[in-house]
């Protein structure tokens, strides 16, 4: 019986990993190419060059800058990888002031309200969340569940913001305030962490939950602003109070991913393989990218999903084999990625490319990966984390994860909460005495090419359209370096359906 229960655990953990690491990024975006300006894309690439420190989102107003900014440095971090997520207690609600051994913040773009002449706080009243002293902002993440501590590093970024802001600046006099919310990877948990947030907190902020539809109706039914790390479901896009720093249309897949591949290994991509795991939306991600790779000149020569309890690999790669498969994408977990790595080197069999989506930029992939992953491709729209001392917006996040959670790995997950907490703090420094729930969302809907100072490539926060601007990293001998170039490619989108 215990070792039914076990199995039965380790069958949920599996699906819950390959439903997070295919539902939140593998997705495309609409028709006809980018609907970004060429400036928010020629500002986004000086930046991930170290040209400039200003942002190209939106304009915004400052209450208070902070001083003794860090400038870019040159070169990028040694030996950084990225991580996954590192132990660190959620505790209660706060957030506080940090120590006096934090790292000093960022001026100008980078002040934690952003750059904008001070405006007016005439007018400004207490309201939900809101007193004399305090703006208290909520993150509902998941950190505990089946998967403990899956999300736990959103909640991690958006506590390191608030102590960022709290140490530099003010809105109108006051601090900010976290309420730290688990959403237990649980639609019932979420719903329930956004009653609470209703009633209790001016906003949610950063939040991230593989089963975030849960709480989408009640933001939407209290007008709380949800600025999330990002929306993975179609009930939490469909939310008019809420929005991904991490913009995503799920209907659709970028064009940029295929592109850079027909033209840079065309051949391998005339002999294409996708393989993914048959959990939740996997398949239909797979499917979806497939179509569009199709459009954009790739041709599929086996495509196949396995079960999530499967741990034999061989036939999958012995099918490819026989095919002459060159070019692979696997849209699954990072353990996934993993054993069919390892099956792989095992048969011998190494293809010009295999491709994994940004969920497997991690720590936990190339560690347990080894010489088997070395090789491996992933499309991503962020700036690296090897790039820390060549991206100063970057340089903030880790420096103040350190404050919070010391020991923590930056993560995918935890920068887009980082940058949603970013906007919030800056659209809401911009409304001064005008400081409302419904004057914020109206702000937020605006965001079009929000890069939060460089940190990833622009996006159409406001519009919900993924963005068709991505770069590329390899892992080379265990470390990550960037292929085709630092520059993000923005070669428009596609819908499928």
């Amino acid at each position: 019986m215990r070792a039914a229960r076990r199995d039965d655990r380790g069958r949920l953990r599996r699906t819950l990993l390959a439903v997070v690491a295919t539902a939140v990024l593998v997705v495309p975006a609409a028709c006809g190419g980018s609907s970004l300006a060429p400036a928010a894309v020629r500002a986004a690439n000086d930046a991930v060059e170290g040209q400039v420190s200003g942002s190209s989102g939106t304009t915004t107003a400052g209450t208070a800058a902070a001083t003794g900014a860090p400038g870019p440095t040159a070169g990028r971090a040694g030996g950084h990888r990225p991580g996954g997520v590192a132990p660190g207690g959620t505790g209660s609600t706060g957030g506080g002031s940090a120590a006096a051994s934090a790292p000093t913040g960022g001026g100008g773009a980078h002040a934690a309200t952003g750059a904008g002449s001070k405006v007016s706080c005439a007018g400004f009243h207490n309201q939900t969340g809101i007193t004399g002293r305090t703006i208290t902002i909520a993150n509902a993440s998941d950190v505990s569940g089946p998967v403990p501590g899956i999300f736990q590093s959103a909640q991690q970024a958006t506590k390191a913001y608030v102590a960022y802001f709290n140490a530099t600046s003010t809105i109108c006099g006051r601090k900010l305030q976290l309420m730290q919310l688990d959403t237990r990877t649980d639609a019932g948990a979420n719903q329930q962490a956004y009653e609470k947030a209703c009633n209790d907190a001016f906003a949610a902020v950063g939040s991230m939950s593989a089963f975030d539809s849960g709480g989408a109706s009640t933001a939407q039914g209290c007008g709380l602003p949800d600025i999330r790390s990002m929306a993975i479901s179609d009930a939490r896009n469909a939310c008019s109070t809420c929005f991904g720093a991490q913009a995503v249309d799920l209907n659709t897949f970028e064009d940029t991913v295929p592109d850079f591949f027909t033209r840079n290994y065309h051949a391998a991509t005339q002999h294409s393989a996708m393989l993914w795991v048959n959990a939740a939306v996997s398949a239909q991600n797979a499917r979806t990218q497939m179509a569009v790779e199709k459009q954009r000149g790739m041709r599929f020569v086996y495509a196949s999903s396995f079960d999530v309890s499967e741990f034999n690999y061989g036939p999958y790669v012995q099918q490819m084999k026989e095919k002459g498969v060159r070019w692979l994408q696997f849209v699954g977990s990072t353990d996934e990625a993993v054993r069919l790595a390892k099956a792989m080197q095992s048969a011998g069999f190494k293809p010009d490319v295999f491709l994994l989506d940004p969920t497997s930029y991690n720590q936990q992939f190339v560690q347990t990966g080894g010489s088997a992953v070395d090789g491996a491709f992933v499309f991503i729209d962020f700036a690296p984390f090897e790039e820390v001392h060549s991206n100063t917006e970057l340089h903030l996040y880790e420096s103040w994860l350190q404050q919070v959670a010391p020991g923590a790995e930056p993560t995918y997950f935890g920068l887009f909460a980082w940058s949603a907490s970013r906007l919030f703090a800056q659209e809401a420094a911009s409304l001064g005495g005008r400081l409302t729930r419904r004057a914020l969302v109206s702000r937020i809907r605006g965001v079009k090419a929000w890069t939060a100072n460089g940190l990833h490539a622009p996006q159409p926060v406001g519009p919900k359209q993924t963005s068709p601007c991505w770069r590329f990293i390899q892992l080379q001998h265990g470390r990550w370096v960037p292929v085709g170039g630092r520059q993000y490619l923005c070669h428009g989108v596609t819908r499928v359906g």
